[in-house]
């Protein structure tokens, strides 16, 4: 089962999200993430790359952004934006889904947005990568309450 995060271009928070996520993920949840705007043949923006090669040793500097499909919110548990206007045009454009579609930070009960860290400094990227680093430890604290996701070893 998959986790879906969702960002504008898939080039910053969303593909930051998805690498923090699955560096320190215990459940049996994977996750992905994806772009509603995105550009052809983008990558991952330089800043986030170095953020999450140096704090999680992974490796997205050649990774391409995605564009969001209504498949991958058909095959996700649950779909988590980074600002409210993400959610609000998800909800709206893909209506079957919306149970499932949250803000990550109102999932997991926190105020405010992820805001978006794109054409900013490292420093506006690293303030963003400690939100969502600091958020998505809550998330999979709450999902590894859930004997649902609990990796059978």
């Amino acid at each position: 089962m998959n986790i879906l995060f969702v960002c504008t271009g898939n080039t910053c928070r969303s593909p930051m999200a998805e690498a923090i996520f699955n560096k320190f993920n215990t459940t049996s949840l994977i996750a992905k993430s994806a772009g509603v705007a995105v550009y052809p043949n983008s990558k991952a923006s330089s800043n986030a790359a170095k953020l999450v090669d140096k704090n999680l040793n992974i490796n997205i500097y050649e990774r391409e952004a995605i564009q969001l499909t209504e498949q991958m919110l058909k095959n996700s548990y649950l779909v988590l934006t980074m600002t409210e206007g993400l959610k609000k045009v998800l909800k709206h454009n893909f209506q079957e889904y919306e149970e499932k579609i949250y803000t990550l930070n109102e999932y997991v009960g926190v105020k405010g947005e992820i805001l978006d860290p794109f054409g900013g400094t490292l420093p506006v990227y690293q303030q963003a990568f400690i939100q969502l680093k600091e958020n998505i430890l809550l998330l999979l604290s709450k999902l590894g309450e859930d004997k649902v996701f609990i990796k059978e070893y």
